[in-house]
């Protein structure tokens, strides 16, 4: 008997069901903590990006809530998929650190020259441990202890987290550290185990926040080689797809797949949104004839974006008090106040 064809997903289905994970069609009305779960993370290089793309995609967000999450430790920031600075859950911290930290240390020993030994790597995480004891540091005492290069790969040795007030909105530069085991207990188990465990979560927590999706598209929202996360896939119980194009597809059982017709608000992105990354190409939420305006050499900081019809459709820039926007193409009545209502909103948020 011949196999079950997998069904093929249009390129709008695919735009649809990345924006329902994301919040992005239907705000969530649920806790920070577990919308960050929901939605894989939010980036963070630039602290302010993570209370507007938390705030598009939630209801009712106010900044000190933010903050005070962070003080409270119920949310942490810290240096994980593909090496950047993430906001996630304390839940999920461990799980994502345990299954990136090894290919993030092999990929910096590949390519690293000259680089520190193992054993140097080693006692620069024990010098650094023995600091931290007294307090969290910053980059530059870090650095002043260690050297500049054994301080930019010491935390693929030691775990660490950016600790507040720095990475919040009021302190935007995130260069306060502070040892994970400390700020987020840490689960049992040894580190074969915990790689593998932290590889089905991170997966899960991929396919929910962006899926369906390829082993590919994974790989590459990790920073991992494929073959770290193809195991996961073989492990877990997962649905089948396909796409317009042929590549195979999987996705968690019960995970939203809203019809291609379904409606799409505005919305706003901030920087570096993951949902606008190459991970996410295939739902075309940043179409490829706008792509050289958000992400090009001469701005390596990207630029915010809002949505129309679940694509990008221009930029917007916060300033003097409010929200001014530059549409990359003409828009009718109805979208140009939706986005003027939406940008009030934001810059309420703002202010």
């Amino acid at each position: 008997m011949a196999a079950r064809r997998p069904r093929v997903l249009t390129t709008r289905e695919l735009n649809r069901a990345v924006l329902a994970r994301q919040g992005l069609l239907d705000r969530f009305d649920a806790s920070l903590p577990r919308v960050l779960e929901r939605v894989g993370g939010i980036q963070a290089q630039y602290a302010p990006s993570m209370y507007v793309g938390l705030w598009s995609r939630m209801t009712g967000l106010e900044r000190a809530a933010l903050t005070r999450a962070l003080e409270r430790r119920a949310v942490v920031q810290a240096t994980l998929m593909r090496s950047t600075i993430h906001l996630v859950s304390a839940r999920d911290f461990w799980p994502f650190a345990d299954a990136v930290r090894g290919p993030r240390r092999e990929w910096w020993q590949r390519v690293t020259r000259p680089r520190p030994t193992d054993a140097e790597m080693a006692a620069a995480a024990e010098a650094l441990r023995g600091a931290l004891a007294d307090g969290p540091l910053r980059r530059a005492e870090v650095e002043e202890l260690l050297g500049k290069s054994a301080a930019r790969a010491v935390g693929m040795w030691i775990d660490l987290v950016r600790a507040p007030p720095s990475g919040t909105w009021e302190r935007r530069r995130a260069d306060l550290y502070a040892p994970a085991e400390d700020w987020v207990d840490p689960p049992v188990g040894g580190d074969v185990e915990r790689a593998a465990v932290g590889a089905d979560h991170l997966v899960r927590r991929y396919l929910t926040a962006f899926g369906p999706a390829s082993r590919a598209d994974i790989a590459r929202w990790a920073g991992v080689p494929a073959a770290t996360i193809a195991p996961a896939v073989e492990r877990l119980r997962l649905r089948r797809f396909a796409s317009e194009d042929g590549d195979d597809l999987v996705d968690v059982p019960r995970a939203p797949l809203p019809p291609a017709d379904a409606e799409a608000p505005v919305r706003f992105l901030p920087t570096w949104d993951a949902t606008l990354l190459v991970h996410v190409r295939r739902a075309r939420i940043l179409p490829e004839e706008y792509r050289p305006r958000i992400f090009h050499t001469r701005n390596p900081q990207s630029v915010p974006t809002f949505l129309v019809d679940g694509a990008v459709a221009g930029t917007w820039r916060h300033d003097a008090g409010r929200v001014d926007l530059e549409p990359f193409h003409r828009l009718d009545r109805a979208t140009t106040r939706a986005l003027r209502e939406e940008a009030e909103r934001l810059a309420a948020f703002h202010a």
